[in-house]
């Protein structure tokens, strides 16, 4: 019963936060008439989408029957139910078809498939788990073991997954060493694993993230390059910038507060894990298997830096040629004199990548990267080509999930199109709150819905059809709309962050050998902390339009004056009264 009330709680707050916001006003006829048509039930997709994203805890489900509720209503003809429910599925497969057929989709699906290859066989390799061991060895005491950590977290961008199995078990041994309690770890880990992949250009992230953003565009339909897009919302994606720093912070004043701070002086005296972590061992070791090299390699941190370097380096450089290219064919005379005569200014390179196809860049450098990996690997008698492609192949599996969420994400951002749910948001709601509060309420509802199915894809997929053509409504400014765009982004990872169900959480405790509901009891209060900064010091002030750089530091700020105030020392010196009691 008290889910079911909490269900409609939600709704209803869901409801209300679309009942006070107003929507873009020219939309495409056929969705303008179907907007008049159905009225209210153009809510359907998403809500139906949302409704079960919490109750079965299915985000592929959830989406695939959110579209399916949209054809069902495009194609009810009279009271003939069943018929419209068997078109509605054939509507279902041709729209999950023409996704796929987009040829910017499709380029996105292939460079995230390409990204995982590249990553698995940097693994396999021994790459990755040289770096960790290679910066573990630089851990002296508490706070370098911390800051360790945390810089190896950075270096494993690419993706969250491979970030919490790898470091945690790698870093486990020197914080337990350190006296650094596993809750601590655990939170470390956590707060690196999903905030770095989702800042990152290159990484098993961006292709979802620019898809969406891509495909909201298109709905509202304007011209405008995702990438760059996605480019500009990084430094207003203040819940990961902010818990970057926070980590940072109570390492280097070794403060603590709330829950972690008792975990922590428990591992000072010596105790740095409340629970036996038998079980999670046996977890740890079934998980980290994927990840581990093969049998006998010699480990090499260059095996990882000369594959990822090429992914990167070779990124920048497709962007710039693809930019390159498309401005040369096309019409605008002045840019096109600028790239001939200066093609390597800022302004020049600037307006390259602006023009940029993300979706076929990122292919070509994660497919040139692939086959770099293959080469050393294979140079260096670590496996043979076939093994190799083997292994290239097998990293991609482990992503396909993201790819199936992409398309069904796809799918109901059209079923939303086409009904006209903006549309009908518009002739029934008037903006009756004010603009600067729209990026905090999406930040927030990013990570209610995020918190309760525990997942940051699916919550993107869902709010981001919405989020677009919402904000463009109010305040068609690039520059609102980029603001909005990151509190999609960085909600859905706060709400993720704290969910005792999402996958990155769980992983996290297992990687750093934690007892999860400990983990999760520890680093609620911290979550929850830099998510209020992030939204009194951070969205509230960008949606009246400060200047980024005035904000950020002002956030920060903030952040270090309330750790001071709620924190206290950990530090074995200053407690040596307690810790010996």
């Amino acid at each position: 019963m008290k889910k079911r009330n909490a269900k409609l709680i939600f709704m209803t707050m869901f409801l209300i936060i679309m009942s006070s916001v107003s929507v873009f006003a020219a939309e495409v006829d056929t969705a303008v008439v179907n907007a008049d048509k159905f009225g209210i039930l153009t809510l359907l997709p998403p809500v139906v989408a949302i409704i079960l994203a919490f109750a079965t805890k299915n985000v592929i489900l959830s989406l695939v029957l959110g579209v399916m509720s949209g054809g069902f209503l495009l194609n009810l003809n009279g009271v003939n139910i069943l018929s419209s429910l068997f078109n509605s599925f054939l509507d279902l497969v041709n729209r999950a078809v023409n996704s796929l057929a987009d040829p910017w989709n499709a380029g996105i699906i292939l460079q995230v498939l390409a990204i995982g290859g590249v990553i698995n066989l940097v693994a396999k390799m021994g790459g990755a788990k040289a770096i960790a061991e290679a910066l573990a060895k630089k851990a002296k005491n508490a706070r370098s073991a911390q800051l360790i950590t945390w810089a190896a977290g950075l270096l494993v961008f690419f993706d969250d997954y491979a970030n919490s199995l790898i470091i945690g078990p790698m870093m486990r041994p020197v914080t337990d060493k350190m006296k650094i309690s596993r809750e601590r770890l655990a939170f470390v880990i956590d707060a690196t694993a999903a905030p770095v992949a989702g800042l990152a250009i290159i990484s098993t992230w961006i292709g979802l993230e620019v898809g969406l953003i891509g495909d909201g565009f298109n709905s509202i339909g304007v011209n405008t390059n995702a990438f760059s897009v996605f480019l500009n919302t990084i430094p207003y994606r203040f819940y990961n910038i902010l818990i970057l720093g926070f980590i940072v912070l109570t390492s280097v004043l070794l403060k603590e507060f709330g829950p972690m701070r008792e975990a922590e002086l428990r591992a000072r005296r010596g105790n740095v894990n409340l629970t036996s972590s038998k079980e999670i061992d046996e977890k740890i070791s079934n998980e980290h298997s994927d990840l581990e090299p093969l049998p006998g390699v010699k480990l090499n941190i260059w095996n990882a830096i000369i594959p990822i370097g090429i992914l990167i380096v070779g990124s920048l450089f497709a962007f710039y040629y693809s930019g390159y290219t498309t401005i040369l064919g096309g019409d605008d005379a002045t840019l096109i004199e600028l790239l001939k005569n200066s093609p390597l200014s800022f302004v020049s390179i600037r307006e390259a990548f602006s023009n940029a196809d993300a979706s076929v860049a990122l292919f070509q450098s994660a497919l040139f990267a692939g086959i770099v990996a293959i080469v050393m690997g294979t140079s260096k008698k670590i496996f043979n080509i076939s093994q190799g492609l083997e292994i290239w192949v097998d990293g991609m599996k482990t992503l396909v999930i993201t790819c199936v969420i992409l398309i069904c994400a796809w799918s109901l951002s059209s079923v939303i199109k086409e009904l006209g749910t903006a549309r009908y948001l518009i002739q029934l709601l008037s903006g009756s709150i004010p603009a600067f509060l729209l990026p905090s309420i999406i930040f927030v509802l990013g990570g209610i819905m995020s918190f309760a199915t525990g997942t940051s894809y699916g919550t993107m997929g869902i709010l981001m059809p919405l989020t677009i053509p919402l904000a463009y409504s109010i305040n068609p400014e690039m520059s609102y709309i980029i603001v909005c765009i990151s509190a999609v982004l960085t909600g859905s990872i706060f709400g993720d962050h704290c969910s005792p169900i999402s996958d990155t959480t769980i992983l996290s405790s297992m990687g750093a050998g934690c007892n999860h509901i400990d983990h999760v009891r520890t680093q609620m209060p911290y979550s929850l902390f830099v998510a209020s900064i992030a939204i009194l010091f951070g969205y509230i002030p960008a949606g009246f339009g400060l200047n980024i750089y005035l904000i950020l530091p002002v956030a920060f700020l903030v952040m270090f004056i309330g750790i001071q105030i709620l924190g206290k020392s950990v530090d074995i010196d200053e407690n040596e009264e307690c810790l010996t009691a």
